[in-house]
């Protein structure tokens, strides 16, 4: 005689594992928000403090103005130019954790910073030269209540 399980034992144990799923996948999320929170606020740190030092060793004038000259318009080839081409300040423009982009949107010297975040979908962080205001570009607010745009 073989022993096997019965159908309605596989059901339990099928049923079982989907409470222990749910009760679990939940904070396995949350751990994950927590993460990707932990990296803006590193990557920040990281952006900030990489600017000042240029911006320091430059008389002054921070990345992101054609050849150390404020009185041009700043762009993002000039930021990339002096920040991550000479390999002294960062390797690379690191990649915004909510929405996986690296590409800096310029405020112009002229304009006024956004008040939120704008184009999602195309840019990962907001840099105004003129103030060296540095954002990160995402709607919404962390598990502490505190709005991402204001990191």
């Amino acid at each position: 005689m073989k022993k096997s399980f019965t159908l309605t034992e596989i059901l339990i144990v099928v049923a079982i594992l989907g409470i222990l799923a749910a009760i679990i996948l939940p904070t396995f999320q949350s751990h994950t928000q927590q993460a990707k929170e932990s990296a803006a606020k590193d990557n920040l740190r990281v952006l900030r403090n990489a600017i000042e030092l240029y911006t320091v060793r430059h008389n002054d004038v921070p990345p992101g103005y054609p050849n150390d000259d404020s009185t041009q318009t700043p762009t993002h080839l000039a930021f990339l130019a002096g920040m991550v081409n000479t390999g002294r300040y960062l390797p690379e423009i690191p990649e915004n954790p909510f929405n996986g982009k690296s590409l800096l949107k310029i405020v112009l010297n002229n304009e006024d910073f956004p008040s939120q975040p704008v184009e999602t979908d195309t840019f990962g962080w907001l840099y105004k030269p003129a103030t060296k205001e540095f954002r990160l570009n995402w709607p919404g607010t962390d598990s502490a209540g505190k709005t991402y745009f204001d990191y």
